[in-house]
């Protein structure tokens, strides 16, 4: 349930958050998105984020003004919390990509009840981690080339 998409035909950038999330759209109302560590290219007027903060916290209406946009994520990690979840971020501990020892271990995502942790990595790949196995699975029917984790591992990292 965790997978890693380095090259699509499906997408135009394998960092722009809205293409990444399309065969899950309908999924978007039913959860607030944390942004954090988020650097990245593109028009950032008329979004709800910028760089003058370390995160953000955002309802699904505002989270669509970004995946609506063309805006490209370098970096940045990205979490699904389902609504009824009241979110608390520790400022110490903010979830992030760059650094993060964790990142390719399957199954952690790194705030407690997410559902879906997306963490853009230098542009060149994506990797999607899910809690939800329905989720997981029509994003790999969707995104057929994606790699398992494992897989991503042992072919390009070691």
């Amino acid at each position: 349930m965790n997978w890693v998409i380095r090259k699509s035909s499906k997408i135009t950038c394998h960092t722009v958050i809205g293409e990444i999330l399309r065969p899950l759209d309908d999924y978007i109302d039913a959860y607030n998105w944390v942004l954090a560590d988020i650097e990245g290219g593109g028009d950032l007027s008329g979004l709800p984020i910028g760089y003058e903060h370390e995160y953000f916290i955002l309802p699904s209406k505002e989270f669509r003004k970004i995946i609506d946009s063309d805006f490209q994520f370098y970096w940045g990690a990205v979490l699904a919390i389902p609504i009824s979840i009241d979110i608390h971020l520790d400022e110490k501990k903010l979830p992030h990509v760059e650094g993060y020892p964790f990142i390719f271990e399957n199954g952690l995502i790194q705030y407690p009840g997410a559902e879906i942790e997306i963490d853009c990595f230098d542009s060149g790949y994506t990797i999607v981690k899910f809690t939800n196995e329905t989720m997981s699975d029509i994003f790999k029917t969707y995104f057929t080339e994606a790699l398992a984790i494992d897989t991503f591992q042992s072919k390009y990292l070691k």
